[in-house]
């Protein structure tokens, strides 16, 4: 099983155990916010677990979708992604639980898996990409280095409007020097 570990935090591979709470986190009204109502289905979450656990099984791999848990106790409290593309890119992604908000869990989680693949998997550029109202998401980013490469202008339809997303982006020449 892969894993990385912080001070705080273990991030790990998605388990079957998991499913529970990683639908609990994506049943919260705040979490939904910035997502189609079809990907907020209870039953998309539960799939998504199973994927997950299935990608980190796959060879070469491609996906790294992991359980972030306080290394403490071993709650499950978010997930942070790497998903590796084409030319050394990859996107990165992470949701956590309301109560673990607010004190730079993701920031340490989303450091931990970028180092990673900078160092270990050879990443030439990072990406994340958000709805433009997510302004946690964009600080975040931000925090990690990232700078905004794009802004796509009523780019997603979903909850019955137009959103904005952006795109924001680090180099691996450029890590850990923000």
């Amino acid at each position: 099983m892969f894993q990385l570990e912080t001070s705080r935090l273990v991030l790990r591979d998605m388990k079957s155990s998991d499913e529970g709470a990683f639908v609990t986190m994506s049943q919260d009204a705040k979490y939904q916010r910035f997502y189609d109502e079809n990907d907020c289905d209870p039953s998309k979450y539960r799939e998504l677990t199973q994927l997950f656990i299935a990608e980190a099984a796959e060879a070469p791999r491609k996906s790294y979708q992991l359980a972030v848990e306080y290394r403490e106790s071993g709650q499950f409290i978010g997930a942070v992604c790497l998903r590796l593309e084409a030319n050394q890119q990859a996107s990165m992604g992470c949701a956590f639980s309301r109560a673990s908000q607010g004190n730079k869990l993701s920031y340490e989680a989303a450091q931990a898996l970028a180092n990673f693949g900078f160092s270990e998997l050879g990443v030439h550029r990072i990406y994340a990409e958000t709805i433009s109202k997510n302004l946690p998401a964009i600080k975040l980013c931000k925090s990690l280095g990232m700078r905004e490469e794009a802004h796509f202008r009523e780019h997603r339809f979903f909850k019955g409007q137009w959103w904005n997303t952006i795109v924001l982006a680090v180099l691996r020449s450029e890590w850990g020097k923000a």
